[in-house]
């Protein structure tokens, strides 16, 4: 048997729950994104709809079943905006610790942020002073500057409250609309021109470097480098200038709902979303006037996994360190028994 200790984390978000088993040299020995659709038909009466509620939970029970074949000595399951709004969300998280034992954290758009930057750096670190990391998920977009070191500081973060799922259902925008597409472009640029002003972006323009995740960018690369299907591992770390994704944007405005289903780069899962996230992604580099953006498959999962090991080897030290001092204080005095 596998005596090897492991290390998982859970990331659930508006579209998409994560999974991400690694080992304590951090060698990953497991990563799958499951599409759960947990906030679909949420919008309308901000609850979870009973059939997002069953997947979401179907979702959990297969994360435990795969979770049990592994020694793992640590977890954290964390949730995102979907379970920050919807009003039964405490419920589904009830329901889930009772039907797997998993302890779901709903955490805030600041803590995101923090583990987001935690794990997309890799491709980026020192390149520049600092970096703007921006998220979008299904249910909201996270936009932060930072130091670009191995432990970032935030300046200033933003979380938006529209993702590619949310908003997609708001504004109706499956297939492109200019006049839908245009009332999605001003709400997001209220948050972004916000962030540009408040983080003084202008006076260190020059000394920034532009990093988005999710599977929107990578979807971008993989398109612009022709890999001939959506290839999230070959994608990441990919360097691509807004020019290109602009062309991209413009050729995905022009399908049809059913064109985008067949599209390798799109898909069915992503056919009722990806316009939406389109218009995000597109609004958020033009306010940040970002000329090329890496994108990073590394995320807020890889932030965890990467929290857990070290907070687990910093334990065993410090334990270490006590059990030696235990040891001796335990040894006995030597005696002298002549009399």
């Amino acid at each position: 048997m596998n005596k090897s200790k492991y290390f998982a984390a859970i990331d659930l978000g508006t579209n998409s729950c994560r999974l991400v088993i690694a080992d304590e040299h951090k060698k990953y020995a497991f990563t799958e994104a499951y599409s759960v659709k947990l906030g679909e038909g949420m919008y309308e009466h901000m609850k979870f709809t009973p059939e997002a509620f069953n997947r979401g939970l179907d979702c959990f029970v297969k994360l435990k079943n795969i979770m049990q074949k592994y020694n793992i000595v640590k977890t954290r399951a964390i949730a995102t905006a979907s379970c920050r709004m919807a009003q039964n969300s405490q419920e589904f998280i009830d329901e889930v610790k009772k039907k797997t034992g998993i302890k779901i954290e709903v955490i805030d758009g600041y803590e995101e942020a923090r583990l987001n930057l935690k794990g997309a750096l890799e491709h980026v670190c020192g390149k520049t002073e600092y970096v703007v990391l921006y998220d979008l998920g299904g249910g909201s977009t996270e936009i932060t500057l930072a130091t670009n070191t191995k432990n970032p500081k935030i300046i200033h973060t933003i979380s938006i409250p529209w993702g590619a799922r949310n908003a997609s259902e708001a504004f109706d925008l499956i297939e492109y609309d200019e006049g839908k597409a245009l009332k999605l472009q001003d709400e997001i640029k209220k948050y972004a021109e916000g962030f540009v002003k408040d983080a003084n972006l202008e006076q260190i323009r020059d000394k920034v470097c532009f990093v988005a995740t999710s599977s929107t960018p990578l979807r971008y690369v993989s398109m612009i480098e022709k890999f001939g299907k959506y290839d999230r591992d070959k994608a990441d770390g990919h360097v691509i200038s807004c020019k290109d994704i602009d062309e991209q944007i413009n050729g995905v405005y022009n399908l049809t709902r059913e064109e985008m289903m067949g599209n390798l780069y799109i898909g069915q899962k992503r056919s009722t979303i990806f316009t939406a996230a389109c218009v995000i992604f597109k609004t958020i580099y033009d306010c940040l006037e970002a000329k090329e953006i890496t994108a990073s498959l590394k995320s807020a999962k890889d932030g965890i996994v990467s929290e857990l090991i070290e907070k687990y080897k910093q334990n065993k030290e410090k334990n270490g360190k006590v059990n030696q001092i235990c040891q001796r204080n335990s040894r006995p005095a030597s005696t002298d028994r002549s009399r």
